[in-house]
């Protein structure tokens, strides 16, 4: 071998030597980092000696004493899940238990926990450690919790309660808000008592307003009668008794502003059998005859009234063109719609409202609000002429010859002066004047023209008809 082969092959060898120098000194640092990792794994142990047996009795220990700390932590939480807990609602409690408001051991919390407790010492009572450190290892599970929750909402909610005018006592009762359990906020509200191991939670209750407020009612005080009215029925017709108090309830509770303008066709709308409205008598060209929401009229007419003895404007009122039975000659209204319309105004500084009340036979208006400036309100009338009516006969040839009924009552006709007065310290202050005419009318009466003894013979019916008036005034006061 040369003299430059020899020293080639020296620094080949040297070198070699160098590589499995520093690999050596890897594996041992790697070594030294694994028994430390063990020995720092292990509570309570003093620094190795660096030897490798020391690092294998710390390997074997750590799991085992970790386990039992974390065991120990697990029991402690499951009995605490089983207490009971106060539930404040509204200053209500509502005794559960934790389990059942959903809380659940978090298991990734338990090790954290363990390594608390045993920072304190072997003799240390676990739960009372994590309970003063808020470190209770538990969590809300949101679906078990939500459903416990839901239950006690269903329990403990508050409707509220809107405000409204109580017609019948005069009043205006106050609107009350509601209250509700928040679901979302109670969850967060158990998630922090839970850690804290609490024997009382607080859960949040939202308020729930009302949907109706005093304020938005309109009005204020509804404890004066201005004026009121009222008419009778007979209550054999169904179907005409059922218009009634559908028309009625349209109008009942609506509230007239200060100077508002009031519609009747407006406010009750079209009388269709869409709406409800059934078949029934009404007037038409004189004659009383079964038409679609019959007893419409006496619902305005009595409105009518109610209206008159309050003082209200009369912007539009139309007579029938018949007098009605209900009501004394000269003061009824007639409403067909949409073009024949009662039309009022409250003419006062404050709103006013109509309560309305169709039972037992008689249907009755008040005009509620504040008290009205006059003392007395009347209705007086004078007749300026009176036309006699005529009798029409129809012949019958299914009836026995003979034999006669009356269809259709007569009734004279008259042109009327309708008069209203208004009284302030005994003095008329204020008159109103409408001129109302009826036209006659006609008698009809059925006569039989079969002359066969079997043919069935006219019977004569009771027949409702207006009232002919007297030859005073007529005269009502409120």
């Amino acid at each position: 071998m040369t003299k430059q082969q020899h020293q080639a092959s020296r620094g080949r060898h040297t070198r070699g030597s160098i590589y499995l120098g520093v690999a050596g000194g890897f594996l041992l640092a790697a070594a030294g980092f694994a028994a430390g990792h063990f020995v720092l794994g292990e509570r309570g142990a003093q620094a190795s000696s660096g030897k490798a047996g020391s690092a294998e009795v710390a390997k074997g220990s750590a799991a085992p004493v970790a386990d039992a700390g974390a065991q120990a932590v697990t029991r402690a939480i499951d009995g605490l899940l089983d207490h009971d807990v106060a539930v404040m609602i509204n200053g209500q409690p509502h005794p559960m238990r934790w389990r059942e408001l959903g809380a659940v051991i978090d298991t990734d919390d338990v090790p954290f926990a363990a390594a608390r407790v045993a920072e304190a010492g072997a003799s240390a009572d676990a739960l009372a450690i994590l309970v003063k450190a808020g470190a209770v290892p538990v969590r809300i599970d949101r679906d078990l919790a939500t459903k416990a929750l839901a239950e006690l909402k269903g329990k403990v909610d508050r409707a509220a309660v809107d405000a409204r005018m109580d017609l019948e006592a005069r009043t205006i009762r106050e609107e009350e808000p509601g209250a509700g359990l928040d679901l979302y906020g109670g969850i967060a509200a158990l998630e922090a008592a839970a850690r804290t191991g609490a024997a009382e939670v607080a859960l949040p209750v939202v308020p729930l307003p009302a949907r109706v407020s005093r304020s938005s009612l309109g009005i204020e005080d509804i404890s004066q009668v201005l004026g009121t009215f009222t008419t009778r029925f007979s209550v054999s017709d169904k179907d005409r008794n059922f218009n009634l108090k559908l028309a009625a309830s349209k109008l009942n509770g609506h509230v007239i502003p200060a100077h508002g303008a009031f519609s009747f066709n407006d406010v009750v709308g079209d009388r269709t059998e869409k709406e409800g409205y059934k078949i029934a008598h009404v007037i038409q060209a004189g004659e009383m005859v079964d038409g679609l929401a019959g007893g419409t009229c006496q619902i305005s007419t009595t409105l009518f009234g109610a209206s008159f003895f309050a003082g209200l404007t009369v912007d539009h009122v139309s007579n029938h063109s018949r007098p009605s039975a209900y009501v004394p000659i000269g003061f009824d209204a007639t409403v067909v719609y949409p073009n024949t319309d009662l039309k009022l105004t409250n003419p006062y500084e404050f709103p006013i409202v109509i309560h309305y009340r169709v039972a037992s036979g008689e249907a009755k208006v008040e005009i509620l609000g504040q008290k009205r400036p006059y003392d007395q309100v009347a209705f007086e009338r004078t007749i300026l002429e009176e036309t006699p009516f005529e009798t029409e006969e129809r012949l019958d040839d299914t009836l026995l010859e003979g034999t006669q009924s009356t269809d259709q009552a007569g009734f004279d006709g008259y042109k009327i002066m309708r008069y209203r007065k208004f009284y302030k310290d005994g003095q008329v202050v204020k008159t109103d004047r409408w001129q109302v005419e009826y036209k006659p009318v006609t008698e009809y009466i059925r006569k039989g023209t079969n002359p066969d003894p079997a043919t069935k013979p006219a019977v004569e019916h009771e027949l409702h008809g207006p009232r002919t008036p007297d030859d005073g005034s007529g005269r009502i006061v409120q």
